[in-house]
Order: C-alpha cells, then structure tokens, then sequence
C-alpha cells in the first residue's frame, strides 16, 4: 500500500544528507496548504487569457509577472499577484480541475496525508454567479476525482479577518452545514486587523457544532504578534497555530503553546518572502524544536511561490542541518495532529499514528 522510508539511509548523529531523489520520496504531511495558493504555472497561464489578463512568451516575464519568488517590496504588488490567480477561478469545472491538480501534484512530491484550506468568500469575490455552495461542490468533485491515488485529503475552510463579521458569521454556518466535509475551521488574513475578541462568538459556535480550529497568527513583525497567538488559543480555541513563528519572541506565548502541546503549522519560504523572518537562516525552527514546540513543515502557497514541499525539505537540510530523523519527527506530529478522520490517515500513513 505505501513504499517504506526504511530503505532511506538512516541519519545517525552526524547523519547523511538526503539526496534531492530521496527527499522527494520521503513520505510526507501537509497541514498548510492553500488550494487558492496551488494552482500549476502551466494551468494559470492557459487560464489567463480566457479571465484578459495578457501572458507574456517568456519564461522570465511569466514567473515575474505571476510568482513570487523574492521578498515581498510591499504587500500591495504581492497582493495583486494572488488577485490574478483569484481570477482565474471562474466556474466549477476549474474548481474541480485545479482542486484535483494540487492533490496529484502533493503525491507527486511524496505528501500522503494534505489538508487543503480555502475561502469561499475569496473564491467568489467577483464571481458572484457561483454560491459558495457550488465552489464547496465543485472542489468537492476534484476530491472525489483524486481518490484512486493513495493521499488522504481534507478541506479546511477559511473565514477572512478583514471582512464583517456579519459574513464571517455566515461561513462559519455554511462550515457547520457541510461539516461532513470540512475537517476544521480557520481564521486567515492581516491578523492585526480585528483582535481576535470579535470573533469569540463566531468560533464559540463553531466549538459547539465539533468543528476543530485552526487559527492563522504570530506570522507578522507586528508587536502584537505573539498576544495574537495566546488570543488565538485562549480566546478562539485554536488547536494548531498557522504560521506562529514570533512566538520566540514572548515567553509567555511559547509556554502557553508548549503546555498545551498546540502544534505550529510553519512555512519557511513563505516566512521569509513575507518579512516574517530576515532570511531563511533565520528562520526559529529549530530553536521551537529545541524549546519543545510541535512544529510541522508546510508549503502556504506552493503555486504562488514557485516551490513545493520538497523544496521545503531541502532549505531545511541546507540551512538548518535537518536529517532524515528531523524530518520523521516532523511528520509524525503533522500526522497526529492532522484533522482528518484517524482511520482515513493511517491507512497512507507507514507508521502508526498516535495521538499526540
């Protein structure tokens, strides 16, 4: 049913590093991965011209114009290159078409249990001939498609923080009204935009309706950012942390998510591309490894970024000395800690998972 990383060198305390065939086999989990994040180069720029959005001939010109492969200068240009892959996402057969794509390409790159978030209000943001219901449909569809290869997939729903909560309100019902096929729950964009007290109400009801939450926070350079973590927990419930890397920064925020063993959803490229850390190197993963915080490894937004979680893997082996016992450590919590049915893991998963 699955290859076994057993034929891997085992890494001992000086270990061997992988080489770039071996780190693609590696068998892995994905906790944080947008769908609006992961559409292919290839199918963006077929899609393009259909939405008025010119493609230019060469390579150069298209990775400038659509990726983002360099730190951001500011959000606003970054911004608009998510808004141009947004448009794109028109009608429900490319929703069942780019949802089926990301799944293929996470097993391509050895991932064998994903979690797939998105948000319906971004979907529809100018595709209002689509209910969020149809978009739920339509994804729902690329799922199915993809269940003859051997990955577990759930879908997360994302509720934005910069919109009213009037309609935070609404996608959190419609969360609960089709909980059959969402795992979890979340809350993503500027997380200094609204403090997370207004959303008390909203993810209390989700709580109450056994939807697990997952909450977006300690991502940004902003002062606020590790108190955003402890609201997060404390206020909304929050079971893993998206992100949660200025929790180094704040005592407080590091005990609380080591003593209530809250798993960080960590995306290193994404990190530095956003200014949430100065440089790869920088990056604190091995310093939460060491302060022992669950910490798993996730791609944010692969399509956008250019990368995929094997890139991930080796910019951890690069720069920060991951062997091959990091990484199984790594993906063992993420495997644990994942929102999908038990028994839906554990049949691609070769190892057995226990609770955490």
């Amino acid at each position: 049913m699955n290859s076994d990383s057993s034929d891997l060198p085992q890494a001992g305390p000086h270990g061997k590093k992988l080489t770039a065939d071996e780190l693609k086999r590696l068998e892995k989990v994905e906790l944080h991965r947008h769908l609006e994040g992961s559409l292919r180069l290839s199918t963006l720029l077929e899609l393009a011209p259909s939405v008025g959005i010119e493609v230019p001939k060469d390579f150069t010109a298209q990775a400038e114009k659509f990726l983002v492969t360099s730190q951001m200068k500011d959000l606003v240009s970054v911004l608009n290159k998510f808004w141009m892959t947004q448009s794109v996402l028109s009608s429900d057969e490319i929703l069942t078409r780019i949802t089926y794509e990301a799944i293929e390409d996470a097993y391509l790159e050895g991932i064998r249990i994903l979690e797939l978030r998105y948000s319906p209000t971004f979907i529809q943001k100018n595709h209002e001939h689509l209910s969020y219901q149809q978009i739920h449909q339509a994804i729902k569809r690329g799922v199915k498609l993809a269940e003859k290869m051997p990955i577990a997939v759930g879908l997360i729903c994302i509720l934005q923080r910069t919109l009213p909560l009037d309609v935070n309100e609404r996608i959190c019902h419609f969360a609960i009204d089709n909980k059959d096929s969402f795992i979890a729950i979340d809350l993503a964009d500027d997380e200094d935009a609204l403090p997370a007290r207004d959303f008390e109400k909203i993810f209390l009801t989700a709580h109450r309706a056994g939807i697990p939450i997952t909450i977006h926070g300690g991502e940004s350079q902003s002062a606020t950012a590790p108190q955003n973590v402890i609201d997060a927990i404390e206020i909304l419930g929050a079971q893993r942390i998206g992100h949660g890397v200025q929790i180094v920064k704040n005592m407080q925020a590091l005990n609380l998510v080591r003593e209530k063993n809250i798993p960080l959803e960590l995306c290193v490229t994404s990190n530095w591309l956003t200014h949430a850390v100065p440089s790869v190197g920088a990056h604190p993963f091995k310093k939460l490894i060491h302060a022992g915080i669950l910490t798993t490894i996730n791609s944010d937004d692969p399509g956008i970024f250019g990368i995929d979680l094997t890139h991930e893997y080796s910019l951890l082996q690069e720069t920060h000395g991951f062997l091959l016992a990091d990484f199984e450590r790594c993906n063992d919590i993420a495997a644990q800690a994942s929102f999908i049915p038990l028994i839906k893991r554990q049949k691609h998963w070769p190892r057995p998972i226990h609770k955490i």
